[in-house]
């Protein structure tokens, strides 16, 4: 199917649990578009050079501002000059994201979720350890609006814009062919991060649901993912990651019966070892799920020291 399209596939390996990112390619008439870039790491910068030699890129798209998608975009339009397209909110936030008057907050913001300092510190070098990973930036050349068309490959494909994984991220969908290029909105196997990091959206779960019954009324056939293989049926998976957050929701009203800050809750909910980058990701999903509950006034919170209670109403 990949290839009826005209898109190809660059995998590219990341250091964590989630070990790859799929990027991809695809030539149109003037030149090759590029979806995503991977961390700026020498990894990823063999692994492309590899495959563009030779080739003209014209347009490199951004889905969204993470690292493992936006990372090696300033390096890859440095070496292709090609036009660099990405929504304005998620430029914002992988410009800001990683500066240190951004990284100062999180001393605060640890601090009201209950996290240790020991354990605070550590999350935030870890963040800290990111800022080669990103840099240098990328000029942002246009800004995706929702609507708006795009030729990928053989075929021309709408932006959807769907925040929640992240604020601004876009999918691409093809009505001809019936194909949803989803980024990590919609993942075969895993139900993709939806965290809330002190700033900006204060319910992105409840804009992810959102999003998702959104992508629904599309009844995508075919959906090429960020992470994993392409896959039959998006509304099938639609309703098994609804299903699934609406399951982990009363889990977490469950947990929170008697009180506990979002740390103690976190650690209860995500019961297994994770690493330090693993707990930064279930905090801020166990924060999410919290704040979804709190804004629907399913939870109650008060403040007790520097750190915020939540209890089920």
């Amino acid at each position: 199917m990949l290839e009826l399209l005209g898109i190809e596939v660059v995998r590219i390996d990341l250091p964590f649990r989630l070990n790859h990112v799929n990027c991809f390619m695809a030539e149109g008439k003037d030149g090759w578009v590029i979806i995503d870039a991977g961390l700026n790491n020498n990894y990823t910068r063999a692994k492309w050079e590899e495959r563009i030699i030779g080739k003209e890129i014209t347009d490199l798209f951004i889905t969204h501002y993470h690292p493992d998608h936006f990372g090696h975009a300033g390096e890859l339009q440095k070496k292709t000059n090609a036009i660099v397209s990405m929504t304005e909110i998620d430029s914002e936030l992988g410009f800001r994201a990683w500066t240190e008057e951004h990284l100062k907050n999180f001393h605060e913001d640890y601090q009201t979720v209950g996290i240790p300092a020991e354990m605070a510190i550590k999350m935030i070098h870890n963040t800290e350890g990111f800022i080669p990973l990103v840099t240098p930036h990328p000029n942002i050349d246009r800004y995706f609006k929702e609507g708006q068309k795009v030729p990928i490959g053989k075929y021309e494909y709408e932006v959807i814009v769907t925040p929640g994984h992240s604020e601004g991220m876009v999918c691409f969908y093809n009505s001809e062919k019936n194909v949803l290029l989803s980024s990590d909105h919609i993942l075969p196997r895993i139900s993709p991060n939806i965290s809330y990091w002190f700033h900006g959206d204060p319910n992105p779960l409840q804009s992810y649901i959102s999003s998702l019954k959104k992508v629904k009324k599309l009844d995508a056939n075919y959906v090429i993912p960020s992470h994993g293989k392409p896959f039959y049926g998006a509304n099938d998976r639609i309703n098994e990651l609804i299903a699934h957050h609406e399951a982990r929701l009363e889990e977490t009203l469950d947990v929170i019966a008697s009180g506990l800050s979002v740390y103690e809750a976190c650690n209860r909910l995500f019961n297994f070892k994770l690493t330090v980058h693993e707990s930064r990701f279930a905090v801020g999903e166990t924060l999410a799920h919290l704040q979804y509950l709190y804004e629907a006034g399913e939870c109650q919170r008060e403040k007790q020291g520097t750190a915020w209670i939540y209890r089920r109403s």
